[in-house]
């Protein structure tokens, strides 16, 4: 049966078949599945849960849901928690998964994790498509579209992005693409899109053509989350590198082809120097300013800054943080990165020119970034902020050791947010707004709210914000699933922010909410047959020069 299974996910490219590797032990279990409610209960999780609590369940972000954890609790209690989520930032999935599926996940919980199998540079390179050489692609752009002011956008559960021409609001073209993609990157010519789905799939999307289109593909892994491109002078568009979650390890890739080139293992001790079978690849940034990688090792706490002038004799510089790593961005200098150690947390700051840590911040619960927003501050100056999963407030560090020295890497302010459970922040170097979303929120007023902060009257004692009910401005009607504000993101000018309006269903209507970042009011409601649970929006320029 093992055998079988392994060769079933050895086969695999999607998730559905992932979960076979979950399926079946040699060894009877109580409580137990039927073969195919394991193989359902086992996709669902590969899905929406492993993501916070890792494939062997040994937590990060969410809590270790091993076997002896789970059945503390108990079936009633883990079906409560996966249906009503928690303030400490588990979300509810009472308005996407059925009670039968809510039941068998928490059954599928209190059963052994089996480990997928390794996926090693064989698999990678057997998995390598080169739809069109680079030879023969456009030598010109096909197209009038302004490519700096489009945004990809993840079209979460029909496996596929959307790039929307962001002078237009019009979809420009929609690519077939892995399941979920988590994030898009551009190269450093901003010619191409680079995207990673869930299921480990990278796609290369070529914008010179008349619509937008996939010329190479690879599988990096079973489950992936970030990609990044060579930035620095000289390396533009040469590289492009992927971290996997499983197996725990990162890969250099040609940056045009994506032909596998070098694999590196993340496996290996924590900072409390225990061993970590799943230490996953949680975030990666490129500098501007060296040939450098800065690549986020989840479980273990420890931060790689890796060399790519010479990926024969590959250099990396180890320094050790805090678990569990996250999200993460630069700050406006982009000489220091600051990312979430959130489960513990905190707040790492690595300066990069030094290489080496320059600090460890104390946040609220869960600090969850994304890539932060940096803003000049009335009262601290420089500040880079950090909204929370666990707590309804936005946290401000100050990120200015020269100028302002005695505010810098400490929380300066705390701001009250709408609600916990937010997943981004976000503001512009042309705007005088922070804004904030909390789509996790199991109140569904607060889960389609933003909040937003003008950034001087940050230094008054009290400064109150404006709370937007975007869901409701989307006019989407009444739907199963929670209307769900998130991620917003700014065009190229500054002057818009576009925000998701996604329910969590692929079956139901979602939409784009575009508002106007001066007067704060809607612009333009972007829906759309094809906008099918729309999450993560990516400007080319702003993600292009690492703008927020």
């Amino acid at each position: 049966m093992k055998k079988l299974v392994r060769n079933t996910f050895m086969l695999a490219a999607l998730p559905l078949a992932v979960t076979a590797a979950f399926t079946g032990s040699a060894v009877a279990q109580t409580p137990t599945l039927s073969e195919a409610d394991k193989a359902t209960s086992g996709k669902l999780y590969f899905e929406r849960c492993a993501g916070c609590h890792g494939m062997l369940r040994k937590g990060a972000t969410g809590k270790n849901l091993e076997p002896a954890n789970a059945a503390k609790l108990g079936q009633s209690r883990l079906e409560k928690v996966l249906a009503y989520g928690t303030e400490g930032g588990m979300p509810n999935f009472d308005d996407i998964l059925s009670k039968k599926e809510i039941s068998d996940i928490a059954t599928y919980l209190q059963m052994p994790p089996e480990a997928p199998p390794e996926w090693g540079m064989k698999q990678m390179k057997e998995s390598w498509k080169l739809e069109v050489p680079v030879a023969q692609r456009p030598t010109k752009k096909l197209n009038n579209i302004n490519l700096e002011n489009v945004f990809s956008v993840t079209l979460r559960d029909s496996g596929e992005v959307a790039l929307i021409d962001g002078d237009t609001k019009k979809i420009w073209g929609i690519v077939k693409t892995g399941y979920a993609v988590h994030i898009s990157r551009l190269s450093a010519s901003g010619r191409y899109v680079h995207v990673i789905g869930r299921d480990g799939r990278y796609d290369l999307i070529d914008m010179w053509y008349e619509t937008p289109k996939i010329v190479a593909t690879m599988k990096a892994g079973y489950e992936a989350r970030s990609i990044d491109t060579s930035k620095y002078k000289g390396f533009e568009d040469k590289y492009a590198v992927v971290g996997s979650y499983w197996p725990p390890q990162y890969a250099i890739l040609d940056g045009e082809t994506l032909e596998p080139l070098k694999l590196i293992s993340t496996r290996g001790v924590t900072v409390d120097g225990e061993y970590h079978p799943e230490p996953r690849v949680a975030s990666i940034v490129s500098s501007h300013d060296k040939p450098e990688w800065v690549i986020n090792i989840k479980e273990t706490g420890m931060i790689k800054l890796v060399d790519y002038s010479d990926i024969a004799n590959l250099k990396e510089i180890t320094i050790n943080s805090a678990k569990f790593l996250h999200d993460g961005g630069w700050d406006a200098s982009k000489r220091y990165f600051l990312v979430a150690a959130n489960a513990s947390n905190k707040v790492a700051v690595v300066d990069t020119k030094a290489g080496k840590l320059a600090a460890l911040v104390d946040t609220a619960k869960i600090p969850h970034p994304g890539r932060g927003a940096n803003f000049n501050h009335p009262k601290f100056g420089p500040v880079w902020a950090t909204s929370h999963l666990g707590a309804d407030v936005i946290t401000l560090i100050g990120t200015d050791p020269e100028k302002n020295p005695q505010h810098a890497w400490k929380v300066v302010q705390e701001v009250k947010n709408h609600g916990a459970n937010s997943l981004f922040v976000k503001s512009h170097p042309k705007s005088k707004n922070l804004w904030a979303d909390a789509p996790l929120n199991p109140d569904p007023k607060l889960a389609g709210s933003v909040t937003v902060y003008n950034i001087d009257d940050l230094g008054k004692a009290d400064p109150k914000p404006e709370v937007l009910d975007l869901a409701a401005a989307a006019n989407l009607g009444k739907t199963k699933g929670i209307q769900r504000v998130v991620h917003g993101e700014y065009n190229k000018a500054g002057d818009e922010v576009w925000f998701s309006v996604w329910t969590g269903n692929k079956t139901e209507p979602s939409a784009i909410v575009v508002v106007d970042d001066k007067t704060r009011k809607v612009k333009t409601v972007i829906k759309d047959k094809r906008l099918v649970t729309p999450t993560g929006k990516f400007n080319v320029y702003n993600t292009q020069h690492d703008i927020y």
